[in-house]
């Protein structure tokens, strides 16, 4: 007999079911319905997964608990938890709920901002950074993503950013730490170049990777938005939490521009109950935290470690991924070695043809990474 549910097998099985209800009975589904045992949550048994940027070790303990509690008000739309959650990032940064929007993952409030943004004027950007929401937003609508030139050596060039801001231009996108390069721009430049530049328009600073680097109150900007400067500084619950699959992040701004961003977005219909009680959870669990950050630092030290035994040159790194410079080879060809041994990594970014980002994962991956490079190296240059 099929399995699969008709409308007319749904209806009469939803009479039958009322009753067994009523009876104090359970419901049982057919077996390739409650089964899950198909799926992969995470990857398959056997791949090394250091593509992705994400924490495999997370979510938290406190944050699997309280899933584990919401997903039974999974039925109800979320509203109590998004206050709290809410007023937890308010009291930490010295801002009011009103300073902030949530979204799922910070790429929901990054691309409002944009669609926003871009019907204002140009976005304008370093030649390489995480500008997947932005050109997004440009699938959308009309608007430009100006670019200034590369640097030599990846870093973000203030200046050449700040002159290149003309009166068409309605926004300044900035990460830090920089994704794909890795480099954490310095937070006294980065500061004064934010107030100088956000009295011309609006400055964004992307900081997924802030709590990963050495001093993240030091190089955040939410100060600045703390003091009523054009300043949007974004953040997510995907990187240090390991929570990337339950999609939470948020914008802070002052209150009048976050309401008008919100404007494009679907406001509490974006969250789902899992995620907000896995943020609520995890926002204060500084154990786990800590513990997340000692196991990143150890992965990136190996993976700096055997870059240069190997003689190739990984950029400075301050997030949960190393940008490594192979020389005269291949990025994508090194992907391509990589993935036939199980492990994932990037391949090429825009036209750095020879600039490989690696992500940290569990520690035994990350051995793999180390254990194929020698291996690998050799079958390209054969």
């Amino acid at each position: 007999m099929s399995s699969v549910l008709s409308r007319r097998n749904f209806l009469a099985r939803s009479t039958i079911g009322a009753g067994a209800i009523a009876g104090g009975q359970l419901l049982t589904l057919p077996s390739a319905l409650a089964s899950t045992s198909i799926l992969n949550y995470g990857p398959a048994s056997g791949i090394a997964k250091l593509n992705a940027n994400e924490n495999p070790y997370g979510p938290s303990p406190a944050a699997i608990t309280a899933m584990m509690d919401a997903t039974r008000k999974g039925a109800y739309y979320v509203n109590d938890s998004v206050t709290r959650l809410l007023e937890m990032i308010a009291e930490r940064n010295g801002i009011t709920p009103q300073h902030i929007a949530l979204s799922s993952g910070s790429s929901g409030v990054l691309t409002y901002l944009a669609l926003e943004k871009l019907q204002q004027g140009k976005i304008l950007g370093p030649d390489l950074f995480w500008d997947t929401t932005t050109r997004s937003a440009l699938r959308h609508g009309s608007g430009e993503l100006k670019r200034t030139a590369k640097t030599a050596d990846l870093s973000m060039d203030l200046d050449a950013l700040y002159n290149a801001i003309t009166p068409d231009v309605a926004m300044v996108q900035i990460c830090n730490p920089n994704n794909p390069t890795a480099i954490l721009t310095d937070a006294k430049a980065l500061r004064e170049f934010c107030i100088k530049a956000s009295k011309k328009c609006t400055v964004l600073v992307d900081e997924a990777y802030n709590e990963i680097t050495d001093d993240p109150e030091a190089n955040s900007m939410i100060d600045l938005v703390r003091d009523g400067h054009d300043v949007y500084v974004a953040k997510t619950f995907s990187k240090i939490y390991g929570m990337a699959g339950l999609r939470v992040g948020y914008m802070m701004a002052a209150p009048e521009k976050i309401e008008s961003m919100s404007k494009f977005g679907l406001g509490n219909y974006a969250m789902n109950q899992a995620g907000v009680a896995a943020a609520v959870a995890s926002y204060n669990d500084f154990e786990f935290l800590n513990y997340s950050k000692t196991r990143i630092f150890e992965a990136r030290q190996m993976i700096n470690e055997v870059a240069r035994a190997n003689g190739l040159r990984p950029a400075p790194s301050q997030t949960s991924f190393v940008f490594i410079d192979l020389g005269d080879l291949n990025a994508e060809t090194f992907r391509q070695e990589m993935a036939k041994r199980q492990i994932m990594i990037r391949g090429i970014y825009q036209d750095y043809t020879n600039w490989s980002r690696v992500s940290t994962g569990l520690l035994p991956d990350v051995e793999r990474f180390v254990k194929a490079v020698p291996e690998v190296l050799d079958a390209m240059k054969a």
